[in-house]
């Protein structure tokens, strides 16, 4: 092999890996969503990691591209339609409730103390 080809194969991969871990984290993420209860999670975190781990042994690329493809649109058709959002991340129903106050507006922190001098 070549330097050349070496290296486009090793980048190909590397993507490839990138790919399936992106893959992973989101359905794991999701997976969660699904699951009412701790240990039902647990459960179907373990089924889907065995699904991951059936494939470990695949080294054709195209084939691993394929089972790629196949894996994100199989998760895209599966997921959860109202995912659970952190309440103060992003979307959710806490996310800048107390925003900070516009420039010009001094908090007074010891508001009631007299100064006894």
């Amino acid at each position: 092999m070549s330097v050349a080809s070496t290296a486009a194969y090793a980048a190909r991969r590397a993507a490839q890996k990138e790919r399936v871990r992106i893959l992973y984290r989101r359905a794991l993420k999701d997976t969660l969503n699904w699951a009412v209860h701790r240990h039902l999670f647990y459960q179907d975190a373990s089924d889907l990691r065995e699904r991951f781990d059936g494939n470990k042994h695949v080294e054709d690329l195209d084939t691993i591209d394929k089972m790629i493809a196949d894996g994100e649109a199989s998760y895209n058709k599966w997921r959860h339609p109202d995912p659970y959002i952190v309440p103060w991340a992003p979307g959710g129903s806490k996310f800048t409730r107390n925003p900070t106050p516009p420039s010009g507006i001094e908090i007074v922190y010891n508001y009631g103390r007299e100064d006894n001098d």
